[in-house]
């Protein structure tokens, strides 16, 4: 019995391998010749890097950057023969600035690119991006500026940092960017499909929670500044799906770098080589930490059953819990799935890790025995 699972993660519990682990620990104790693949699994979001660092035996490396707000951080990324793995929430994320200081109209992607440089310098010229829970609405300038970008008002000075700053672009330059980056390919990990401005826009859409007090003036600035990128570029990504993603972020990408938007479980799935893996694959198990109508939906373990199916796999699902609508997930691919809860128990005793896994392998077993 040939067996690829790809586990997404139990938040608060296990991660996407540690459950890969529990469940392949259960069917071995029924078929101890069974042939399993275990991959890391996750979204493009919060936990990626993390997943992929692990399952792809990358090196885990360090940075100190420039935070949101000016302050530095350290920043962590993955890094295997050529590829970077990274998520921007590392430099620029959201909880990086303590809830009272949100300052939408200040926060600077500039550690973003402060990251890239040094993936760079290092050799990387593969990257794969999650782009989710930004702190940042600066239309990624400040990532390009710290590659390299300069960006001028009407005197020929460079202008300042965050969103407070594209009013006062009225032109742009290439000539001290690192040579590295025409070398680069970036892959980015976006689920949104907003445009750059407008009423679905990034600060319209996603400004107010990070601060944004006047949306209307700074969509305009939005607005101002796309037009002298256009010009700059000779193309015009404004309205691109995804440009608005992580406050414009997207858009810088789109506009000056080597530069691609995927659906986050899509670009993870290509990442850890599933469709090899599922090659002669019978059987693939997925899940999570629940499993309700939307985990076929564009969700990680509906995206392994996705491509599970087009190799013709039986697919298996677990998770912690199961809601009355689950059952949806039977008509996207997944066959059958099963909850691990055995007993009546508090929600802190069913977190324990040493319980989730005893449960997860236990169950394992039990439908492994079946089979």
């Amino acid at each position: 019995m040939n067996i690829v699972i790809a586990m997404d993660s139990f938040k608060g519990s296990l991660s996407s391998l540690e459950a890969a682990e529990a469940v392949r620990k259960g069917i071995l104790r029924s078929h101890p010749d069974a042939e399993i693949t275990a991959l890391p699994l996750a979204d493009g979001g919060e936990g990626t890097v993390d997943a992929l660092i692990a399952g792809l035996g990358a090196e885990r490396i360090q940075a100190e950057v420039s935070g949101p707000l000016g302050a530095p951080v350290i920043a962590e990324y993955g890094l295997k023969d050529g590829l970077a793995v990274m998520e921007m929430a590392a430099a620029a994320g959201l909880p990086l600035v303590p809830s009272d200081r949100r300052d939408g109209i200040s926060a600077s992607t500039f550690g973003v690119g402060e990251m890239i440089a040094h993936a760079l310098r290092r050799g990387c010229r593969r990257f794969v991006m999650g782009i989710g829970g930004s702190a940042t609405t600066d239309g990624g300038m400040g990532m390009l500026q710290a590659l390299g970008f300069s960006f001028r008002d009407a005197s020929g000075n460079e202008v300042g940092r965050g969103a407070q700053a594209l009013a006062d672009v009225v032109s742009i330059s290439s000539e001290n960017v690192i040579p590295e980056l025409k070398e680069a390919e970036f892959s980015i990990a976006c689920d949104v499909n907003n445009p750059l401005c407008g009423p679905r826009g990034s600060a319209a859409v996603y400004g107010p929670q990070k601060g944004l007090r006047d949306v209307e003036k700074t969509d305009a600035h939005m607005a101002s500044y796309a037009r002298v990128c256009a010009s700059f570029s000779g193309k015009d990504m404004s309205d691109y799906p995804g440009a608005g993603a992580a406050g414009g972020l997207g858009f810088g990408f789109l506009t000056f770098l080597n530069s691609s938007l995927y659906s986050g479980v899509d670009l993870v799935l290509d990442t850890i080589g599933i469709d090899e893996a599922l090659k002669g694959a019978d059987i693939a198990i997925t899940g999570e930490g629940r499993i309700d109508a939307q985990t076929a939906m564009g969700k990680a373990p509906g995206g392994v059953a996705k491509r599970a199916k087009a190799h013709g796999c039986r697919v298996i699902a677990f998770s912690g819990s199961v809601t009355d609508d689950a059952r949806a997930v039977n008509e996207q691919g997944i066959d059958a799935f099963f909850p691990i809860m055995r007993a009546p128990v508090t929600l802190e005793e069913a977190l324990d890790k040493n319980n989730a896994s005893r449960n997860l392998a236990d169950t394992a077993e039990q439908v492994f025995r079946l089979l």
